[in-house]
């Protein structure tokens, strides 16, 4: 008796079926750890906390870094993930030949609500795995920030963040790599 296993993708078969039109243009899709992944649909409170992040975190980096939000990273050769924001090194061609790489990456963040699960399981894993040094959600469910920071691998050979934080709506963080810029989090939680 045959195991099954399902099919894995690389990175560049994954682009690939893009290109073939083989993902509904109406839906968003993302590669992690070999695995097409759709996209959960927004509410507008992940819409507007995302919106209020990225043009605070634009405004405050000006051209210390590049912030993207909802780009695609490369992580490994099976793992694209788009998360909701991320802060890398500045680079001279702007990261048009390529997404950016862990070695590129400041933070990542992510705005979760209906995926925090998934967000606090599964990418967190991913994130530390590949050596991402700040990882910070934005809880919409518990209304906090929720930062880890300092990635490393349990003997039982799976990945997580020695350091997590939460910090209140009401307070002020720091961001990595910049110890001069804070982010005000009441400008970022809506309402």
């Amino acid at each position: 008796m045959n195991a099954v296993t399902a099919k894995r993708f690389s990175i560049a078969e994954y682009h690939r079926l893009a290109e073939l039109g083989f993902f509904e243009s109406d839906n968003r899709f993302e590669l992690i750890r070999g695995e097409i992944i759709k996209k959960a649909k927004k509410t507008t409170f992940h819409s507007a906390c995302n919106s209020l992040l990225l043009g605070e975190l634009c405004l405050m980096m000006a051209k210390s870094a590049c912030v993207r939000g909802q780009e695609p990273i490369i992580l490994s050769d099976d793992s694209e993930p788009e998360p909701d924001m991320v802060i890398a090194r500045n680079c001279s061609d702007n990261y048009l030949s390529s997404h950016p790489e862990s070695a590129d990456i400041l933070l990542v963040v992510e705005v979760s609500d209906s995926t925090l699960k998934y967000d606090r399981r599964t990418k967190l894993s991913l994130y530390a795995e590949s050596g991402i040094s700040d990882y910070w959600i934005f809880n919409l469910v518990d209304i906090q920030l929720e930062t880890y920071s300092e990635p490393y691998q349990k003997q039982t050979g799976s990945f997580d963040y020695r350091v997590k934080r939460v910090v209140l709506p009401n307070e002020v963080v720091v961001i990595p790599g910049f110890p001069e810029l804070s982010l005000d989090l009441s400008a970022v939680f809506p309402g």
